[in-house]
């Protein structure tokens, strides 16, 4: 499984990477919007974990609104420590998972996996 991960924070990047490699994921990364749909244009992708905000005015939104155009069905979590009502209701109605942040290891891995058996399932019915 190919994951997509998009932070502008180098550090959180290189750990993620790491976690998901050792798991058994082949990962890409991405630090800005302009590359997230760069790759998300040319990597064929299983899953997006997106930061919410990105510098420089970006946010993850506007990354998850591009890769559902491109995969309807692609399963994406978004990373946010500033949740909200107004942002849990973009969450639902674009099918995406909200993940608290800082996120604990193995609740990254539990939702990583928990998406990508739904996305197993939806494509087996």
């Amino acid at each position: 499984m190919h994951i997509l991960v998009v932070d502008d924070e180098p550090t959180l990047l290189m750990t993620y990477r790491l976690i998901l490699e050792i798991q058994g994921y082949r990962s890409s990364e991405a630090q800005s919007v302009k590359e997230a749909k760069d790759r998300l244009d040319s990597e064929d992708i299983d899953l997006l974990i997106c930061d919410l905000t990105l510098g420089a005015g970006e946010t993850g939104t506007d990354v998850i609104e591009h890769a559902k155009a491109v995969y309807p069905s692609l399963p994406c979590a978004l990373l946010t420590g500033y949740n909200t009502e107004d942002l849990e209701d973009w969450a639902r109605d674009h099918d995406v998972a909200l993940l608290q942040k800082p996120i604990p290891i193995q609740g990254l891995l539990t939702a990583v996996n928990r998406l990508l058996d739904r996305e197993a399932q939806r494509k087996s019915a």
